[in-house]
């Protein structure tokens, strides 16, 4: 069966779905059949891979309000060993409909229980906050990968993260567990990253991964061409950085 990891973090701006796109891209591209998951309304991660939101026939919308099978929304990407199920503009309402629907907070697990057996690692993105498409997305997760962005406020809200974790875990998925803090936005010049990847690392002894994503003009460029960093630019320190990660990841898999 796949390993489902859910990355999530209710701050938004701190590097989630550039995390989602590369962590993905990389596990293809090491062999491993991926599939990403889009739950975001934003759909930056369907955008980050290639395909036109616009041209999206289905969505992950309706296979979570209209009952559209997830086969029946797969696509494939331009890149290897990677797969979607897109998100599009509708999905900004499902919030609201998904509320006043019967077991609302398991939809998504049930939806993609037919695809699990057909890949190595499902990754889900989460929208930036907590609401029904995150909780969705963290019941359906075996784990959970938190981008975490080098700075003051990331503290803040992280006892916000741990709690909704605990809670999740509590009322609806008790398997949920921490895959790791990925450190975004790294900048070594400044004393206070350091200072915020200690205390992190002092709150998540041994949850910490070692690579760090550091900022980088390339990969906010490479969104604009429909391309993980790795495929667009891959020679420059983000790209390495990701690999780096996902090594990591795997290693403890």
């Amino acid at each position: 069966m796949g390993k489902i990891v859910a990355v999530f973090n209710q701050k938004g701006g701190v590097g989630k779905t550039t995390t989602v796109v590369n962590m993905a891209a990389c596990l293809g591209a090491k062999g491993k059949k991926t599939l990403l998951i889009d739950v975001d309304p934003q759909g930056n991660a369907t955008s980050g891979v290639g395909i036109d939101k616009s041209e999206v026939e289905y969505s992950t919308y309706d296979m979570l309000i209209n009952s559209v099978s997830a086969r029946a929304i797969l696509t494939e990407t331009p890149f290897k060993n990677l797969d979607i199920l897109p998100a599009d503009m509708n999905l900004a309402g499902a919030e609201i409909e998904l509320a006043g629907l019967e077991n609302r907070n398991r939809i998504l697990k049930k939806a993609i229980a037919t695809l699990v057996m057909e890949y190595d690692f499902i990754i889900i993105d989460c929208p930036p906050s907590l609401g029904l498409l995150s909780i969705n997305a963290l019941v359906a997760a075996d784990t959970l990968v938190v981008p975490l962005q080098c700075e003051y406020y990331a503290l803040e809200g992280l006892s916000q993260l741990v709690n909704t974790v605990r809670a999740v875990k509590k009322e609806y998925n008790p398997h949920l567990e921490l895959e790791g803090v990925l450190f975004t936005m790294y900048d070594s010049r400044l004393k206070l990253t350091q200072q915020v990847v200690d205390e992190v690392n002092k709150y998540f002894p041994n949850k910490t991964y070692k690579a760090m994503i550091p900022r980088s003009v390339k990969v906010a460029e490479a969104p604009s061409f429909g391309k993980p960093v790795i495929y667009y630019e891959k020679y420059s320190k983000a790209s390495f950085a990701y690999k780096k990660f996902t090594d990591e990841f795997l290693k403890k898999q």
